[in-house]
């Protein structure tokens, strides 16, 4: 029988129970907590819209998209995003599924940190951003139906998330600095790292190559 939670279904295929066991074993409580919300605060968000993702797909998504600030998951030096895609899309393609969902699978993860684009994109991509909008900064927390969220919360409580977020954020890329150019990951390490100083757009143009 399907797991459901405020009324809202978690598909009942290997592949999600595969994930689930995955992140489980492999992260810590924080992010699997944090990852099972923003799966249902991203249907909550379909719904809303009128957008039909595939939840196979959309819970993949969500339960690898932070997967990257954390080993064995961070081993490319590259964007945090991005090792928990590409750990995504391969766990898919190992499973058979098709290029093409593997790599919605891959877009909706490395892009979740990028304002402005996922969500005019497709339907997994789009609300995998907003449903980690909502679980982050509380995006659109005022429009939620309070007893379908006391229901989320009560299976995957937060506890202490802003700040026990924050130092799994900060300690997943301090190894990494250079990673986090033009993102919205420098803010953190801004914040949080003394003398840590992002190199701008304006410091990179006026120090190119160029002559002029």
């Amino acid at each position: 029988m399907a797991e459901v939670i405020a009324g809202l279904e978690i598909p009942e295929t290997v592949a999600v129970a595969e994930a689930t066991r995955l992140i489980q074993e492999t992260t810590s409580p924080l992010i699997y907590h944090h990852s099972r919300r923003v799966f249902f605060f991203s249907l909550i968000h379909a719904h809303r819209l009128g957008m039909k993702p595939d939840p196979e797909l959309l819970y993949v998504a969500a339960m690898f998209h932070d997967t990257g600030l954390l080993t064995p998951f961070s081993d490319v030096e590259q964007r945090f995003e991005v090792d928990g895609a590409d750990h995504a899309r391969k766990f898919l393609l190992e499973r058979g599924f098709s290029t093409a969902a593997a790599d919605a699978v891959w877009t909706a993860i490395a892009l979740h940190t990028t304002p402005g684009i996922p969500d005019r994109m497709g339907a997994e991509i789009a609300t995998t951003y907003l449903g980690v909008l909502t679980d982050v900064i509380g995006f659109g927390l005022d429009g939620l139906d309070r007893v379908q969220l006391d229901a989320i919360l009560a299976v995957h409580p937060r506890g202490d998330f802003k700040n026990q977020f924050l130092r799994a954020y900060v300690e997943g890329l301090a190894n990494r600095p250079e990673t986090t150019n033009g993102t919205v990951n420098s803010d953190v390490l801004e914040h949080f790292i003394p003398g840590f100083q992002r190199i701008t757009t304006v410091e990179r143009m006026l120090g190119a190559p160029w002559p002029s």
